[in-house]
């Protein structure tokens, strides 16, 4: 692969050297083997990883759909806001065994940091270093290295109970920088492994169990139900506008999801991209042959991702919202996913369906430098003003009549 590189880094281990993590993620010995990283700072440096992206991350501890070459090519493409590429990619010989998929951009007070691509609106969750496994080592050694010789703030956002970056803030706090974690939000689920659609409804509160068959049931008595899948181009083409429609009435400026026309360029680019890579688990829910309600999610590496839906308001009083997923958790047991995830967000609504949840973090990281203690300072003054301002608006709507 050709890239735009800044100076290769070449990194030799001693095949008997631990590895100097807290907690060591690494099984074995380290190979004795040259390894050599590039920064890539293009976008045509970023599309020439496409073919080698997917089976990197498929080899990893970090598989979901939003760290595919798809979403964050996109994502890149429509939401990057102004900022600059600066991902990191680490070789073996001619093999990829990392992507660090950094942007520099700007943090407090408009000072520049390295984040995750794929944040923002976008609603990635789970965001990470992709690692090769059994090559952990290896890949945070060149990674530690370049972020360390950024000596910016960095920025670790959306991360999974099991992200590979922790190790990497370990090494750094290590080396000095100074960490602080917040939390990222809380991602219900529901395991799916070995249920069928009868066997996973007797797990539900007897109430929901209830309401979910009775509203099934009158809804066939009233109307002809289809629940189809999207599965050619045409029918994406028809089915996006209609969910985008939907969830705008629904939610008014209120809603993020497709707010802006970036944000609908990249839903209606990925869409097409995830149908053509076979994982886009769009569904129409027809009555009577009209459309009434569409559930966009993606079936990756066994999980079905929840990621959005929108209803015609028309058919409320028929439980409409509630109809949709349970025919979508249907059909992802039919397809045989091991686990429902219904991402980020504490609605009431997803705990009627899933019990068990999976807490995100963000880790932010400041170099030992005074630029870094600067960046630092200004980030906690920032937070505490934010949770002032919070407690304030409280203040006073409890003492509105």
């Amino acid at each position: 692969m050709t890239a735009v590189a800044a100076v290769p880094v070449r990194l030799k281990a001693d095949t008997t050297e631990s590895v100097d993590t807290t907690e060591s993620i690494v099984s074995g010995f380290r190979r004795t083997i040259e390894t050599e990283s590039f920064v890539i700072d293009s976008p045509w440096g970023f599309t020439a990883l496409r073919p080698e992206w997917n089976a990197l991350l498929r080899d990893s501890g970090s598989a979901s759909p939003f760290l595919t070459w798809e979403w964050l090519h996109t994502w890149w493409r429509h939401l990057n806001d102004p900022s600059e590429l600066r991902m990191l990619t680490v070789r073996a010989g001619a093999d990829l065994i990392a992507v660090a998929p950094f942007r520099l951009t700007t943090g407090t007070a408009h000072l520049p940091c390295l984040e995750m691509l794929g944040t923002g609106d976008a609603g990635s969750d789970y965001l990470d270093i992709i690692v090769r496994s059994g090559w952990e080592a290896e890949a945070l050694d060149a990674i530690e290295q370049f972020v360390q010789s950024q000596q910016t703030p960095l920025r670790l956002t959306h991360l999974g109970p099991s992200a590979v970056a922790e190790y990497l803030a370990s090494r750094l706090v290590e080396r000095g920088w100074a960490q602080t974690t917040t939390a990222g939000g809380t991602c219900p689920y529901i395991p799916l492994a070995g249920h069928s659609w009868e066997s996973y409804l007797a797990t539900l509160g007897s109430s929901h169990r209830a309401n979910v068959r009775r509203r099934l049931r009158a809804l066939e008595q009233k109307f002809t139900v289809t629940f189809a899948r999207v599965a050619t181009e045409g029918e994406r083409r028809d089915a996006l506008p209609i969910l985008m429609r939907y969830h705008g009435r629904r939610f008014d400026a209120g809603g993020t999801a497709f707010a802006t026309a970036p944000l609908r360029a990249f839903h209606d680019e990925l869409t097409k991209r995830a149908l053509d890579r076979g994982w886009l688990r769009m569904y129409v829910l027809r009555l009577d042959g009209a459309p009434a309600a569409v559930m966009y999610g993606f079936f990756y590496d066994g999980t079905f991702y929840f990621y959005q839906h929108g209803f015609d308001d028309r058919y409320q009083q028929h439980s409409i919202g509630l109809v949709l997923m349970a025919l979508s958790i249907r059909a992802a047991i039919d397809e045989g996913a091991a686990e429902f995830d219904m991402l980020w967000g504490v609605e009431p609504y997803k705990f009627l369906w899933a019990r068990d949840r999976r807490e995100l973090r963000n880790i932010h990281l400041f170099p030992a430098s005074l630029a870094g203690r600067v960046h630092r300072h200004l980030f906690h003054a920032r937070a505490v003003l934010a949770a002032r301002l919070r407690r304030a608006r409280l203040l006073v709507g409890s003492h509105v009549p």
